[in-house]
């Protein structure tokens, strides 16, 4: 039996909601003593790279503004999406834990984006996400995982080939780093804007789904962004709302580890 076959015997929504709630806890106090879940084993991962809960990001209390969780119940992993707007130093921060067939936490794998990353504009970010509407999807009419997933494998498969076609809704917004694609109109704005990259090869895709929510967060390696690591690409977050088959929300988060990466002009990002 799989590892995920085994987690999702003894996993539920309701541990999967405690553990993202104590992650938040750990992340706004910089303190992990009552996250009592955490495997002895525990991997953390930081844009990438092998890090510590002690000595990473989890350690500095953040005053968050918002935050967003979403359960896998099948693999028995969440995803948390973490808006901080302290001018002292803003993050968005997106994070997937893993847990074992025990309940405890053995991987968390976190995302930092910061001054210099793609688009970033925390502030922008939390007006743009308070406008949204991500609502538990009624049950009668929540798509199946594989259609979820099937709907961000064609937007990442795009990418590299121009003749997939993409399920974007109509309505369709995508938020990166606080750039918005539904400014001008939120009733019938697209996420449809011509122009998408060619022949970038998206990989090392690692997927949270979550069907009550219709969403899917992929974090995944965005080859041409991180020139120095050709195979791998750079650290990226995709959060996907999906109803009907169609995507309607679209988040990212991006890492920018060479100059010029940042849209803004500000990139390599301030800090790794």
């Amino acid at each position: 039996m799989s590892l995920a076959a085994s987690a999702s015997a003894a996993c539920s929504r309701d541990l999967l909601q405690s553990t993202a709630d104590k992650y938040i806890f750990m992340q706004s106090t910089g303190q992990h003593g009552d996250f009592e879940n955490l495997s002895y084993n525990l991997s953390y991962l930081e844009n990438n790279k092998t890090s510590s809960i002690l000595s990473g990001m989890p350690a500095f209390p953040l005053q968050i503004a918002h935050n967003r969780s979403i359960y896998d119940t099948t693999t028995c992993a969440t995803f948390t999406e973490l808006i901080v707007t302290n001018s002292d130093h803003p993050y968005v921060i997106g994070t997937q834990m893993y847990l074992d067939i025990d309940g405890n936490v053995y991987k968390m794998d976190s995302l930092v984006t910061d001054k210099g990353d793609w688009a970033f504009n925390a502030t922008g970010y939390l007006y743009w996400d308070s406008l949204e509407k991500w609502d538990p999807i009624p049950e009668g009419k929540r798509d199946t995982r594989e259609a979820i997933k099937a709907a961000a494998d064609a937007y990442f498969d795009r990418f590299d080939n121009v003749n997939i076609s993409v399920p974007f809704g109509t309505p369709c917004a995508r938020l990166e780093g606080g750039a918005y694609t539904g400014a001008s109109n939120l009733t019938a704005n697209t996420c449809n804007l011509g122009g998408l990259p060619e022949h970038v090869l998206i990989s090392n895709r690692r997927y949270v789904t979550d069907e009550v929510m219709g969403t899917v967060d992929v974090f995944l390696g965005f080859q041409g962004l991180d020139r120095t690591q050709p195979n791998v690409g750079a650290p990226d977050s995709h959060l996907f709302r999906v109803e009907g088959g169609k995507i309607r929300y679209i988040h990212t988060l991006s890492i920018c580890q060479v100059a010029g990466c940042g849209l803004n002009g500000t990139g390599p990002r301030t800090r790794l």
